[in-house]
């Protein structure tokens, strides 16, 4: 049943939403609060390279009205392997080479997450959880395709206890075969407002994109297509 089928004094049904803080994850929690869910944030401080991200979820969590709102602390620099968590790996600003998986990709990023997620939506005895992973505007990372999502989502079901009682778990990707100008209108229609977004690699501590990393080149190439001004506050 689907949320707008709920009966009108029954409790909404409940979702956890991964919310990074930037463009994807923010229009996918409008879609899910429009969809009728009671929606459960969750932001991660990984050891990523600014935490403007952070800021910025806690007020998307607020503006588009979240019931709660939590950080996972974790520390993934200790891992390594990646020009998110390893200052001395320079982020990539002439393009990525499409087949190769960029240096940008975080090891086992997605997995960790959406199992952080999954414990959490075991305990608010919740069904679906949403993520705003892209297989058509991405950058190449092998935790964002249909497959991988199927895979988990299979995963989840055998190894909790809610889906052992026959409380089948849901991964949610609205925006899994979404070009990014399509997401940006999906997010304007449900009431996004970008200019609190951020999804630039090197932010700097303001939030101010800087305009040549790859996820800068997608969000600004999103919002040409799509044919709106972009937001975007830029270092320059």
């Amino acid at each position: 049943m689907s949320p707008s089928q709920q009966v009108a004094n029954q409790s909404p049904p409940r979702a956890v939403v991964l919310l990074s803080g930037g463009l994807d994850s923010a229009t996918v929690l409008a879609i899910a609060t429009a969809r009728g869910y009671e929606c459960h944030t969750m932001s991660f401080d990984y050891g990523q390279r600014h935490r403007a991200e952070l800021d910025a979820a806690e007020k998307l969590a607020k503006t588009l009205g979240a019931k709660t709102h939590r950080v996972m602390n974790m520390d993934m620099r200790a891992i390594g392997g990646s020009a998110l968590t390893d200052n001395s790996i320079d982020v990539p600003v002439s393009g990525v080479d499409e087949n190769e998986i960029p240096i940008t990709y975080v090891p086992a990023r997605n997995t960790v997450f959406l199992s952080y997620a999954l414990g959490l939506a075991e305990v608010l005895e919740a069904d679906n959880v949403f993520i705003g992973v892209n297989a058509v505007d991405y950058s190449g990372y092998p935790d964002c395709r249909p497959e991988y999502i199927a895979a988990f989502e299979s995963m989840a079901n055998l190894a909790t206890k809610a889906g052992v009682e026959g409380h089948r778990m849901h991964i949610q990707t609205p925006l899994i075969d979404l070009t990014k100008a399509q997401i940006i209108q999906q997010g304007l229609v449900n009431g996004v407002d970008y200019s609190l977004t951020v999804s630039c690699y090197q932010a700097d501590d303001l939030g101010r994109a800087c305009g040549v990393c790859d996820s800068c080149r997608l969000r600004k190439q999103g919002f040409s297509d799509a044919g709106v001004v972009d937001p975007t506050l830029y270092q320059s």
